[in-house]
């Protein structure tokens, strides 16, 4: 419920990557029908619990023009680079940019997105209008800024969610340069969560605890009835 909450809430945030739970079971041991026999015995009956798996769905997202020179959509695999002013890095497919007051290109979370040298991209005053090739080299007239570094993994399993639509990688997980990206400019990367099966799934999530909610009461009943009836 928690999760499904979530990608409904984060559903129009531009590059949200949907939250996603499986469940399966474990086993821990056996159950033997008779306390005397030996373990391993014939008849023992395996024990199994649940166990609970969240993941990120990376699915590509619906690509929506926006006519912002400074937004950029990634077709195909692959992360904008952000460095944070810690050093770190971390990783996202939003290409919501703007111009920071020193003319710096960030997300919305102000950090500097990197070019493939490694260094933020600095607009120039008075430099013309921006253009962003489709391999990812931004221009300002005709002066080339850099190229976005855009950067995959061979797992992306590895990345840990953190807060405003950011990835950073799991210790001792290195990123891979994106050698021929394919960005289009003036575009944005949707979610790839459906809103309305969100909804959907919320539902059946309320009814199916209802329904345990209703056997549990149920047994508890029995149970109580059996107790006065042996007094």
């Amino acid at each position: 419920q928690d999760a499904v909450s979530q990608n409904i809430t984060s559903s129009q945030n531009t590059g949200y990557r949907g939250r996603m739970v499986n469940f399966s079971t474990q086993t821990a041991g056996e159950l033997e029908a008779d306390p005397k026999a030996r373990i391993g015995s014939e008849g023992a009956m395996p024990m199994v619990f649940p166990k609970v798996n969240s993941s990120i769905n990376f699915a590509t997202g619906e690509t929506q023009p926006t006519r912002r020179e400074l937004d950029a959509a990634i077709q195909g695999g692959g992360f904008f680079e952000i460095q944070r002013p810690d050093g770190s890095k971390v990783y996202t497919r939003s290409g919501e940019f703007r111009m920071r007051p020193d003319r710096v290109l960030v997300p919305s979370s102000n950090d500097e997105v990197l070019s493939s040298a490694g260094q933020p991209f600095t607009l120039l005053p008075n430099g013309g209008p921006v253009v962003i090739n489709p391999d990812g080299t931004l221009f300002q007239g005709a002066t080339a800024l850099g190229k976005f570094s855009i950067q995959k993994f061979a797992d992306n399993s590895k990345l840990i969610p953190i807060a405003g639509g950011f990835f950073t990688a799991a210790p001792g997980t290195t990123p891979e340069s994106v050698d021929d990206p394919q960005l289009l400019q003036g575009y944005l990367e949707g979610s790839n969560v459906t809103p309305l099966r969100e909804m959907v799934d919320l539902v059946l999530i309320s009814r199916a605890y209802e329904a345990n909610q209703k056997i549990i009461t149920t047994v508890d009943q029995q149970m109580q009835k059996t107790l006065d009836a042996l007094g």
